[in-house]
């Protein structure tokens, strides 16, 4: 069983930037190592950051030019960064270098491959809330089993303000995370129509976090790969 062509009706921010739609492309690729591919998913991250951040509220500010005197801006709300580990931490450090003064609360969670249910491992949420909107990190919504949990604590937690920031989504997925959450907005770079009945989206990029940080189908390690045949034949049978 596929799912395919869901209803889309969640708030979904979908990118049609060409430049975004190539570097998507670099992600999708199976040949991507994962240097290239921690690199790429910042800088896509950047971009959709810069965007899903357009709402934050600012104050005015007088400010001094060195020619005059004029009125700037200030954001004046208090932001947290929730990434959903593993794969949501390739998401931090662009989203700090737009928002460097905002809380980082990690929230582990795994999907049972069986039941394809989520499973709460690590919370690092504080006791009391202390932000008016949190970002959400997570390079795909698939299922959105996962985020419809997250989601559910942080408003169980307190926090009036709910964005998504992911860089792949299924149709079915926002279709359930608008069923379940239908105040979120989700800021995307695509939509892919399939999703597999394990739960996998259709042509996606496979697991984001074994592609952030394993070198899949890797024969050799880079110092061996430094050794002369003869030496690298010797390494590899000792």
């Amino acid at each position: 069983m596929v799912t395919k062509n869901a209803t889309m009706t969640t708030k979904a921010n979908v990118s049609n930037h060409p430049v975004l739609a190539h570097k998507l492309s670099i992600l999708r690729s199976s040949e991507t190592d994962p240097a290239t591919f921690r690199r790429v998913l910042r800088e896509i991250t950047f971009y959709l950051g810069y965007e899903a951040t357009q709402t934050l509220a600012t104050r005015n500010v007088d400010i001094s030019t060195p020619i005059a005197q004029c009125v700037g801006k200030k954001l004046d709300e208090r932001v947290a960064l929730v990434p959903i580990m593993r794969a949501g931490l390739g998401m931090v450090d662009p989203m700090l270098e737009l928002l460097p003064n905002a809380d980082v609360h990690h929230i582990g969670m795994y999907r049972v491959k069986e039941t394809l249910l989520p499973i709460q491992y690590y919370n690092k949420l504080p006791k009391v809330c202390t932000v008016d909107t949190a970002y959400i990190l997570d390079p795909m919504i698939a299922t959105a089993g996962t985020l419809t949990a997250v989601i559910a604590q942080l408003k169980k937690w307190g926090c009036p303000n709910i964005h998504v920031v992911s860089v792949l989504a299924s149709q079915a997925g926002l279709a359930v995370l608008s069923a379940a959450h239908p105040d979120v907005t989700v800021t995307v770079s695509a939509v892919d129509d399939v999703l597999s009945e394990k739960g996998y989206i259709i042509p996606g990029l496979g697991d984001a976090g074994d592609r952030l940080y394993t070198m899949a189908n890797a024969e050799l390690d880079h110092d061996e790969k430094l050794l002369s045949p003869s030496k690298r034949k010797k390494s590899i049978d000792n």
